[in-house]
Order: C-alpha cells, then structure tokens, then sequence
C-alpha cells in the first residue's frame, strides 16, 4: 500500500512541473535583422518589441511565475549570418525551495559568421533550499561575436532572505569555429551559506556574476579597468583564447548589477536593454 502512495505522489507531483520551451531563429534580410522560425511550448514565451533600425531584441517571460523543484526550461536560440539580436528577459527569474528534483535549465546559444548575438538575462534568485542544474551551449563560428553575461542571487538579501542551503550546478561550454574554447562547471550544494561566506570562495557575498565578451584580448581588458575605481563589489577581468571574461562577487545585488551594467557598457556600443533600466 506505501509502495502504491509514493507511486500516485509522484505521478502527481511530475504531472504538475513547469515545462517550456522555445526555439526560434533569425536572419538577415536586406541589412535588417528579423525573426525567422518561432517554436513555443508550456510556460516559456518569447516577445520581440517595437522593431529595430538593425538589430532585433526579444524579450523572455516565464508564464509560470518561476521555478520549482522538477520543473524543464529549453532555449535553444539561433543567429544567421551576418544578424544582430539581443535577449533578456521580463523580470529576475526567481527559483524557489524544492523539495524533490532540481530544476532543469537548458540554453542553447548560436551563432553564424558575422553575426551579433547578446544574451542578457536578468538576474537570477534562488531561494533557501532551491535546487538548480543549468546548462549553456554555446556555439559560434569564426567571425561571430558575442556579449553574454549572467548574474546569480543566493536569497534575497533586501527582505532579510539568505539561501543557506540547497544545490546549484552551472555548467558552460564555448565552442568557436567547432573547436572547444572554453569549460566550467560550477557546483554548490547543502551548506551553501558557510560555503559563501569563506574568504576563497565569496568572502560573505551573496551575488556573483560572469560576463563573456567575445572577442576580446588584453586592450579590452585594459579598458574594463579603467573602471576599478567606481566598482562596489569584486570585479576580475582577464582575456585568453581569443575572448574576455569578467567575474563579479558583490555583498549585494544592487551593487553586483551596478558594476555589471558598467562593464557591459564599456565594452559594447549598444544601448542596454531597456528593462535593465526600470
């Protein structure tokens, strides 16, 4: 009979997980960038705002309200030759306590010869006792480039929330030109608060953060330190195999985002999306 309840829980509780998808593309016709194919399914959607003079931007809302133990996200996001397109999302992405599986966060990021694809999410939160494996893949080929930058909350610290314990699994891998350029797999998991709080490790922080610039060498480096000086948080910059990466470490989200929105400015010509900015 307990063989027969467990069995009926879990078919309940796997019957009631988020899923969504999205997959779409876009090219370039006649200098100017437009979406092609659009797939949507479950509780992923994808708008594209008022169209550009060049570029495209699209803008991610998760319909579900968040992210639950057990619950599946797929992105998988393509960028033809010679197109421009920048992705963020509608809000922070909050992941709550999950008392089952962890959540399953799959992106999936192309991007053809001469193109320009930005992925600029907003932060995401993860709450006390969440628990989250994310995977991005990112492919480019020679001439392509990218501005990519992700930023991580563990609690919300503004309402007095800290997550102490719980599991987050950041997997990436960068392929240029079809060979393997860059790979980290971050783990954290049960006491995730003491871990923090170590000097190697956070040194007590609550926000970190990674920008990927590619291309990207030493001058560009240079010129992401020329902003030392007005940063709140920790900020590392360093360039090899033909990209630059940036990482944050802030004892804040405000502060992380700010010396974020700094570094991306400096280093792209384009404006921030607009939602960055509310």
């Amino acid at each position: 009979m307990r063989t027969d309840i467990t069995s009926t829980a879990s078919t309940i509780f796997a019957a009631n997980r988020a899923r969504g998808a999205v997959m779409f593309d876009v090219h370039q016709v006649e200098g100017v960038t437009r979406r092609r194919h659009l797939h949507e399914s479950g509780s992923l959607r994808v708008r594209f705002p008022s169209p550009e003079a060049e570029g495209l931007s699209a803008v991610f809302v998760n319909t579900a309200g968040g992210i639950a133990g057990g619950d599946r996200f797929d992105i998988d996001i393509a960028a033809g030759e010679g197109s421009r397109l920048a992705v963020t999302t509608a809000a922070a992405e909050k992941v709550y306590r999950a008392e089952g599986p962890a959540a399953q966060v799959n992106i999936a990021l192309k991007a053809a010869a001469g193109s320009h694809l930005a992925w600029l999410p907003q932060e995401t939160i993860l709450f006390d006792q969440a628990r989250v494996s994310r995977r991005i893949d990112i492919d480019l080929a020679e001439g392509a480039s990218l501005l990519l930058c992700e930023i991580v909350v563990f609690g919300r610290s503004a309402m007095g929330e800290r997550m102490l314990h719980g599991e987050f699994i950041d997997r990436w891998r960068m392929r240029r030109g079809g060979r393997l350029v860059f790979a980290e797999t971050v783990r954290l998991d049960d006491d995730i608060g003491d871990k923090l709080s170590r000097p190697a490790i956070a040194k007590g922080g609550v926000a970190v953060g990674t920008a990927l610039i590619v291309p990207g060498d030493e001058a560009l480096v240079q010129r992401i330190q020329e902003l030392s000086e007005s940063f709140g948080g920790e900020v590392g910059v360093s360039a090899w195999n033909g990209f630059a990466m940036a990482r944050f470490c802030a004892q804040d989200a405000a502060r992380l985002r700010a010396d974020m929105m700094a570094v991306l400015g400096r280093v792209s010509g384009a404006a921030l999306p607009r939602l960055w900015l509310n």
